[in-house]
């Protein structure tokens, strides 16, 4: 594997297979940009892994968000692969490929960094590595267990509420379910009592068990069951019951398929050849867009704040013309006459207020968005003032005559 060299590509590109085996990587735009801005804000800290590892998780620590996750997400794909690779060769037969186990550790990515405390002396990374492979081998055992357990081992493992909750997915009626679960409660209650001597594999009942099932189902369902049903013969509890099987095992233990699976009766190509092309953006993508969404609103909050702040700094002069030319839109020759004053004075005082408001604005921009005031910046901000003005007391009339009308 090409391991990655700089911190922009560190914290901004994931890992690519191919035939199961790593390809390269790709980069995430989004990603590449917040780096970038992050480097210029702090440019002390240009080459220094570590820092932008503490950094991240810190932040993500104190509101995590889709954007630090996926930064962090990046970071950790090497530990994730390596992870992986160290504990699959130890499966002698295992059931996903590798870049199957590497999907399922990697999505456990949030789960690592709220269980990781950077106050601790291990790294996240080092944190990660050993995570990584408790994930793996977890699913490895998961699936021995399914692969190894009969049904009447499952049955046995089954609680009554998973087993009810597999036979409801199934579609089955409660009346049915009922007769189900007093089954199942009666091959419990059976197979303890004729095999108490102990075995150690669970096997298929005998005859003599199948009848003390049946006896105890034909005796309880008088009580348990309403109606109480036929009686059922040991062949049709069996029969019950290994339904009951099934539908648990496909409930709790989906089949899963590895898309990289060869297509069936083909001798080329895979199963991942056959999904549309939808043209949309990653799952990655739309976590960044929504936290940039997240990020604009919160910035026009900040904006109004600082304008309307500013509008209310203005001389009672200033707020009356402002009030006549943007709320009742009148020209600066009404507001004249309606004042008794020349146009050009009218002018001059307008223009004087939004220069005070377009100050304001400059100086927030540049201390906030760290927007350098050339003059096509300020040309900028001068027209997204206006256009402010214009909403604001678009409103403001709104509700005034709203107020007028109640």
């Amino acid at each position: 594997m090409r391991s990655r060299q700089s911190i922009i590509d560190i914290f901004s590109t994931f890992l690519q297979f191919e035939a199961d085996c790593f390809s390269g990587w790709v980069i995430a735009p989004k990603l590449r940009r917040s780096m970038q801005n992050g480097l210029e804000q702090l440019p002390e800290a240009q080459s220094s892994e570590n820092f932008w590892a503490l950094y991240w998780h810190k932040r993500w620590k104190a509101q995590p968000a889709p954007l630090i996750e996926a930064h962090l997400s990046a970071y950790l794909q090497e530990t994730c692969y390596w992870s992986v690779q160290r504990v699959i060769p130890r499966s002698a037969s295992p059931p996903y490929k590798l870049s199957d186990y590497f999907q399922i550790a990697i999505a456990q990515v949030s789960k690592i960094l709220n269980s990781c405390d950077p106050n601790q002396h291990a790294t996240l990374k080092t944190y990660s590595r050993v995570a990584f492979g408790n994930i793996v081998r977890d699913a490895l055992r998961q699936q021995q267990q399914i692969d190894l357990c009969n049904e009447w081992g499952l049955l046995l493992k089954l609680s009554r509420k998973r087993l009810h909750e597999s036979l409801q997915r199934a579609g089955l009626t409660e009346q049915t379910i009922a007769r189900y679960l007093l089954a199942w409660t009666c091959f419990e209650a059976g197979y303890v009592l004729n095999n108490s001597g102990g075995i150690r594999k669970i096997q298929r009942p005998n005859r003599a068990t199948w009848d003390a099932i049946a006896n105890l189902y034909n005796t309880q369902r008088q009580t348990q069951l309403n109606p109480p049903g036929e009686e059922c013969t040991p062949e049709t509890l069996e029969k019950w019951l290994l339904y009951c099987a099934n539908q648990a095992r496909s409930h709790l233990y989906p089949k899963v398929t590895s898309l990289n699976s060869p297509k069936p009766g083909q001798e080329v190509g895979e199963l991942l050849d056959d999904l549309p092309d939808t043209a949309t953006e990653s799952l990655l993508a739309d976590a960044i867009a929504q936290e940039e969404t997240e990020t604009r609103q919160t910035q026009q909050t900040q904006l109004n704040t600082v304008l309307t702040s500013a509008l209310e700094q203005l001389d009672t002069e200033a707020k009356t013309l402002m009030q006549l030319y943007y709320c009742q839109g009148l020209t600066q020759q009404q507001i004249a006459q309606q004042l008794e004053m020349k146009q050009y004075t009218v002018s001059r005082r307008l223009t004087k207020a939004r220069e005070s408001l377009l100050l304001a604005l400059t100086r927030w921009s540049k201390e906030t968005l760290h927007i350098s005031t050339t003059s096509n910046v300020v040309k900028h901000i001068s027209t997204v003032l206006e256009e402010w003005l214009q909403d604001y007391y678009r409103n403001l009339n709104h509700h005034s005559s709203e107020e007028a009308s109640q």
